[in-house]
């Protein structure tokens, strides 16, 4: 049987920029005529994603098959984690919900998954010429090493050779190259075949001196120094620079409620490229201010949530602005938030029964049960009237009662609630096809009374296809390609 070519990128730290990495190379190895096809075995974000065949997996490794020319394949992904709590999080196995459990248990019942990743794995390396596996964290997290399944321990399962990338925006990378390198043992320094600086501001002659120094002393070359890149891709987790825009210079103010499990932020992400419309993210109602408009996004814990709203004074707030007659619109958990009530029987989260915000005439009860599913719609109600989505849904539990829908899937059910001003759907990436984020902004241009300048990209994937080529681009100038095609046996086509 034929074995897939491998290389793996691992990082210093959460956040060094290994997604985007594996997603540059992903690009230029299709570029090059190959079948790629991108892999983590163990990821923890709250963007998630729903495949045709149902299933969740993360948005990184949809971003990268989508850098592969590629459908995104839960196999992609076989283990994601919600987190759901500080110390807790929702475990996804191939695609489906293996259970809620606390960090400590799924760190002693993580090995049992083995079979499951390689199985992922094996599936994918027969499909085809070159898999770019991402690391998680840091492989030199040595609290954590002994049950490894996503750094050096998978890298040993599947023979991969690594590519160890740190961020010189942060400041002090030698140190963290040098000491990720210290703290692995002799077999997994050997198995790091390059070092990369990411993230580099500046004319690269100014480092030669530490690079030198740098392969001196860990006798691994370094293989390339890659600008920051300023690039408009979709981003994985919390860690987000994105999440911390706090002003929108634009004509139309739209203010996001940065909840504390924010979760498919990326829905909002086509907003931004419109030229009229500016997205800051809030967590204070002074922050908040007054927007024209007001987003509840989706949540992994909607009850836990909606009681920081409500602490944090938010929640009073956005219902003076919907009082006023400032559109609020919530998206997943943040629709479930704006109805009457929150029933949760079965203890999904954490039981018990809660009053919503009272902003839309409709009642949620929780049930163990996931919903996943892809489905196109068109909008119903004035002034968003007839925009055709292209979305999908994951969501725990059912809402429903009186009020307008806001769409009607291509079934012919309805979806969603619209009262007034106040619009809720549990539709993701309603805004991926840009004719929403079209008539979003034209209505709100008018409402304010100013004209609406410019117009969304055709859809959210064209965009993202232009800035990937971007990306291929840029990184493929500072890598010493030819040198990573002959770590992993193969030569440039």
């Amino acid at each position: 049987m034929k074995k897939a070519a491998n290389i793996m990128i691992q990082g210093t730290m959460s956040g060094a920029g290994k997604s985007l990495l594996c997603a540059a190379l992903c690009r230029i190895f299709a570029q090059d005529g190959y079948r790629v096809a991108p892999f983590k075995s163990q990821n923890m974000a709250l963007n998630s994603y729903v495949t045709k065949a149902g299933l969740e997996m993360g948005r990184a490794q949809v971003l990268q098959a989508q850098a592969a020319g590629r459908e995104p394949d839960v196999r992609m992904n076989p283990i994601l984690l919600k987190p759901s709590s500080d110390t807790g999080s929702q475990v996804i196995v191939n695609g489906q919900v293996w259970g809620q459990m606390p960090a400590a248990e799924y760190y002693e019942r993580k090995s049992s998954l083995i079979p499951a990743v390689l199985a992922a794995y094996e599936g994918l390396a027969a499909e085809n010429d070159i898999l770019v596996i991402e690391g998680a964290g840091s492989p030199a997290e040595i609290n954590l090493k002994a049950n490894d399944i996503v750094n050096m321990g998978l890298a040993a399962l599947v023979d991969a050779p690594v590519l160890l990338a740190g961020d010189i925006d942060r400041g002090g990378v030698f140190a963290q190259l040098y000491g990720t390198v210290a703290l692995l043992e002799p077999e997994e320094q050997r198995r790091i075949k390059g070092l990369l600086i990411n993230k580099f501001r500046g004319d690269p002659a100014l480092l030669r001196p530490g690079l030198a120094m740098l392969e001196e002393k860990t006798q691994i070359p370094v293989l390339g120094v890659i600008p920051y890149l300023h690039v408009d891709l979709d981003d994985e987790d919390s860690l987000s620079p994105r999440l911390e825009q706090k002003e929108a210079p634009k004509p139309i103010d739209i203010g996001v409620i940065r909840l504390p499990r924010i979760s498919n932020f990326t829905d909002f992400s086509p907003l931004e490229s419109h030229p009229a419309l500016g997205v800051r993210y809030v967590q204070t109602a002074a922050e908040l201010g007054q927007p024209d408009l007001v987003i509840l996004p989706g949540t992994k814990s909607t009850m836990a949530d909606l009681l920081w709203l409500r602490q944090k004074g938010l929640e009073a707030a956005i219902q003076k602005l919907a009082a006023r007659g400032t559109p609020i619109l919530g998206v997943c958990g943040g629709y479930q938030m704006l109805g009457r009530w929150l029933d949760d029987p079965t203890g999904c989260e954490g039981g018990g029964r809660l009053r919503g915000m009272s902003l839309l005439p409709v009642d949620t009860v929780f049930c163990a049960e996931k919903t996943r599913t892809r489905v196109q719609a068109r909008t119903l109600t004035e002034p968003l009237n007839g925009a055709k989505l292209d979305a999908y849904e994951i969501h725990m539990g059912t809402t429903g009662g009186e009020g307008e829908p806001f769409c009607r899937l291509d079934d012919g059910r309805p979806e969603g609630c619209v009262c007034g001003n106040v619009f809720g759907t549990y539709l993701h990436g309603l805004f991926d096809r840009g004719e929403l984020t079209e008539k979003l902004a034209q209505w709100l241009c008018r409402r304010k009374g100013i004209p609406c300048q410019g117009a969304a990209p055709a859809s959210h994937r064209e965009y993202q296809e232009r800035q990937l080529d971007l990306l291929a681009q840029t990184v493929r100038a500072a890598l010493d390609m030819r040198e990573i095609y002959r770590i992993m046996g193969l030569e440039r086509r």
